[in-house]
This record gives C-alpha cells, structure tokens and sequence, in this order.
C-alpha cells in the first residue's frame, strides 16, 4: 500500500468518527440545554431529542425549541 492508500482511509475513518460525534451531539443538545435550563420536564425533551435524530432530524427543531420554552409557574392555590 502506498501512502495515499494509507491517506485515504486516515480521511475515511476521521470523516466516520466526525459524523458519529456530531451525530451523538446533535441528539444530545436539547436535552443537555433543557438540564441545564432546569426545564421541568427535561427527560422528555432528552428523549425527544433522541428519538427525532434517529427517525431522520424532522422534528429535531421542534425538541430544540421545546428545550429553551420557559413553563410558566402555577400560581399558589389554584
């Protein structure tokens, strides 16, 4: 094998390394923002995050925007 055989496959497995990190981190984003928001339902949000990113990132922007919505607070005795 020559070098650029040896290059070739460096840039392939950084390439899939890359796409798996960033994979991982977008999936994890809404739910490490609603956590550190302190959202109260920050678990269903993780789980949103999750679920969106593997069935294809169509509702991933509805998880992120679901992350930073402030619930508003139940006013005493009501």
């Amino acid at each position: 094998m020559s070098f650029l055989d040896y290059f070739a496959w460096f840039v392939l497995i950084f390439l899939l390394v890359t796409a798996v990190a960033l994979f991982v981190a977008m999936a994890a984003a809404p739910g490490h923002i609603a956590k550190s928001r302190k959202h109260p339902w920050a678990q269903a949000v993780e789980v949103a995050g999750w679920v969106t990113v593997i069935c294809g990132f169509v509702l991933w922007p509805v998880a992120l925007i679901w992350a930073y919505v402030d619930v508003p607070k139940r006013e005493a005795g009501k």
